[in-house]
């Protein structure tokens, strides 16, 4: 568990900052069981990021973030020199006023991007920034060429995988299928020759535990929805079936052969056998300081760093936002908030009543892996909310330090900017 200076530490650093780190950490990683999006993080003055310590020229890059010459000609070290700034630099009065006023527009456009992707705080986003995450529970589906390691893939012939998770807990289990289609899309006969759950090695370490065999099959029984229509589907239950106290990776490995060629494939799930909190009854609603508040109780086992996170749909059953929570927890129950902002309802004006669904929740561990442990989900409809009138929230923007601070900071850019092109414009007057 972390210690409480450590969590204290990773509320003070700034967001963007945290941006950094996983986009640095993405690319390191590469290929993994999920993949990193463009983050909802706004872009940080340069200046801020330059002067962090440990920010490399790369991660910079990666942020998205441009470190603007103040003056003209100024060039950042290994970028294509500007004509414009070139010409500029050579006391050219035209190009002095036409880099000024680049520079005034592009400032005044960052200041106008941040001020309007952050007038919701970063825990009450709308649905359609969010689009990968409104429906968490579908099934995880991933399609490629048949293959063995070390040897070329199988010509004509792809494999379509598919699991209904990949974070599991408790008593919850896993749903997977594989089906073989040639490359028009036409299914291919498929055989799985063996099929096997276990606990990876990892650093070098041998497998805990030992492998169990899954009843892959396409006759309609086991977990198989249809017999013989070409997918082999198998259900993986942890807690019955050898994995009951595990708690990290269970990888199931395929051996598959269509017609006379064979390949190999396999699934990861992160299982946490005892979930670190439990919810305890329903949930209750609040109109507090212009928003509407949503509050699931839970008892705190562990206490830490929790990230909880709800979706909310319309009266129309259309998805409206994404509510996140994410904060130190002590031991013992108490409530979770859900914030739904009052700017973002006045803005969007959703038909009431609104529904909140899908919740889930994990316990952050630092420097694990799995890096968390999961509460047990709560798939479906949990609260559906009384009917307000939009006067009932508030239009204001939302307000913190950290905007205020990044506000200032573009602002100033643009009146430096400013300043710039009237001073080259009150020169160049006869």
């Amino acid at each position: 568990m972390p210690s409480r200076d450590g969590a204290n530490a990773h509320r003070r650093r700034p967001r963007w900052l945290i941006a950094l780190l996983l986009l640095a950490a993405a690319a390191g990683i590469g290929g993994g069981v999920l993949t990193l999006k463009r983050l909802a993080f706004p872009t940080p003055p340069a200046s801020a990021i330059a002067a962090h310590p440990g920010v490399t020229a790369s991660a910079i890059a990666m942020s998205g973030a441009q470190i603007q010459p103040r003056h003209p000609g100024m060039t950042p070290p290994g970028q294509p020199q500007d004509p414009l700034a070139l010409a500029a630099a050579s006391g050219d009065p035209k190009a002095q006023e036409a880099l000024w006023a680049q520079r005034l527009a592009r400032a005044t456009e960052v200041l106008e991007h941040y001020r309007e992707h952050t007038k919701y705080p970063f825990d009450s986003r709308p649905a359609r920034e969010h689009g990968d995450q409104m429906y968490p529970n579908q099934p995880v589906r991933e399609e490629g060429r048949l293959v063995n390691p070390g040897q070329k893939p199988a010509p004509n012939v792809r494999i379509i995988g598919s699991q209904e998770r990949v974070y599991v807990a408790g008593g919850e289990t896993v749903l997977f299928t594989v089906t073989a289609v040639d490359d028009t899309g036409a299914p291919l006969p498929l055989q799985v020759t063996r099929a096997t759950a276990l606990d990876p090695p990892k650093d070098g370490k041998p497998s805990q535990r030992n492998s169990i065999n899954l009843p892959f099959n396409d006759e309609g029984s086991r977990g198989d929805v249809a017999a013989g229509d070409g997918m082999w589907s198998a259900r993986l239950a942890p807690a019955t079936q050898g994995f009951a106290g595990h708690f990290g990776v269970i990888r199931v490995e395929l051996l598959l052969r269509v017609g006379e060629q064979t390949g190999f494939k396999f699934f990861d799930v992160f299982y946490t056998p005892e979930p670190p909190a439990l919810w305890v009854g329903g949930v209750r609603e609040a109109v507090e300081a212009g928003s509407l508040n949503f509050y699931l109780r839970a008892d705190v086992i562990r206490p830490g760093r929790y990230v909880v996170t709800g979706r909310i749909d319309d009266a129309k059953g259309q998805p409206f936002a994404l509510l996140n929570f994410n904060n130190e927890l002590a031991k013992g129950t108490q409530d979770i908030k859900l914030n739904l902002f009052g700017k973002l309802l006045v803005d969007e004006k959703p038909a009431f009543p609104l529904t909140l669904r899908d919740v889930d929740g994990f316990l952050l561990i630092p420097d694990a892996d799995p890096d968390r442990a999961l509460m047990a989900r709560r798939e479906g409809k949990l609260h559906t909310s009384r009917s307000y009138p939009l006067s009932a929230f508030s239009e204001a923007e939302w307000d913190s330090e950290e905007r205020r601070r990044y506000l200032a900071e573009y602002g100033r850019d643009v009146e430096s900017a400013r300043a710039h092109l009237e001073h080259v414009r009150r020169t160049m007057k006869p």
